[in-house]
């Protein structure tokens, strides 16, 4: 099953907007320690609204922890900016079902150690004086597309 790991997010509001994501797309949802927040933050509520029962949620300690945890999924780490030219456009990647989507913190991405340790690194192509796009709304534009691309938008 395709996951979403959010590594050492920062800003509630946006992890509790990807948890509302995981939820209407019926996929987990992991965060990697240390938070930006507490998980009882009013905002981080808020922005997942009366959702947070239907979101399988999954703190972990440590990125290697995670990693024990999934030894046959792949990692598909996104990455933005500069660091995105050895990184393969969003909508050209054949998904598979044991996926990992990996997104880094808002202020500074995923360490370059990590990026290493993926399969795979993905970018969403950006034009002009933008660096990066907002956490929330990556998450949204890589798992649709990863879930239409290995069929699993019609049989949630």
């Amino acid at each position: 099953m395709i996951e979403v790991v959010l590594y050492e997010p920062e800003i509630p509001q946006n992890t509790g907007s990807v948890a509302r994501l995981c939820a209407a797309a019926k996929t987990p949802l992991h965060l990697i320690k240390p938070l930006g927040f507490s998980l009882e933050d009013r905002y981080l509520k808020r922005a997942g609204l009366d959702y947070w029962p239907y979101v399988d949620l999954t703190v972990w300690d440590r990125f290697d922890d995670y990693l024990a945890a999934r030894p046959r999924n792949r990692l598909v780490a996104t990455t933005a900016g500069n660091r995105g030219h050895t990184a393969v456009p969003y909508h050209t990647l054949a998904y598979t079902p044991n996926d990992s989507l990996i997104f880094g913190t808002e202020s500074r991405g995923l360490p370059e150690s990590l990026l290493d340790a993926a399969s795979i690194r993905l970018r969403i192509p950006i034009w002009g004086h933008v660096r990066s796009l907002n956490l929330a709304n990556a998450a949204s534009i890589v798992l649709y597309e990863a879930l239409r691309s290995v069929g699993e938008l019609d049989g949630k």
